[in-house]
């Protein structure tokens, strides 16, 4: 089902101010939305791994060391593969405090992204004037 216009802005609202608000449990939601993909790229590389050994396995019996080589080949950068994660492109955030995704889309640049960063500043400068 399909939302409407308004009911997307009203989400694309509440995810700006969530990003403001929190930016680490932001991405602590974000992680978990990738765990399907990272858990796909570990079976993937877990089979080629298995499959260089196959491949190894298959070379010793057989004599021929070109195909011991391929397949150690492709059991290293399958594991490799396994291990590693995914590259995400990563945020940034402005002097202003706002956070800006690496897929243009800006996040936190709404009205409270504003209020935000003046609450800081205001803590801040309460900061400053009680030391002193």
């Amino acid at each position: 089902m399909a939302l409407s216009e308004h009911e997307e802005a009203l989400l694309q609202q509440m995810e700006e101010a969530l990003y403001a608000e929190d930016p680490r449990f932001a991405s602590r939601i974000e992680k978990t939305k990738s765990r399907s993909a990272s858990r796909r790229r570990v079976v993937l590389g877990v089979v080629g791994g298995v499959a260089g050994l196959a491949l190894v396995i298959v070379s010793a019996m057989n004599s021929q060391i070109w195909l011991g080589a391929i397949g150690f080949a492709v059991m290293v950068a399958g594991i490799a593969y396994a291990v590693t994660p995914p590259k995400r492109a990563l945020g940034t955030v402005s002097g202003d405090g706002t956070v800006r995704r690496a897929r243009g889309t800006s996040k936190g640049t709404g009205p409270r992204a504003s209020t935000f960063m003046q609450r800081l500043e205001e803590r801040w400068e309460r900061r400053r004037r009680d030391q002193w």
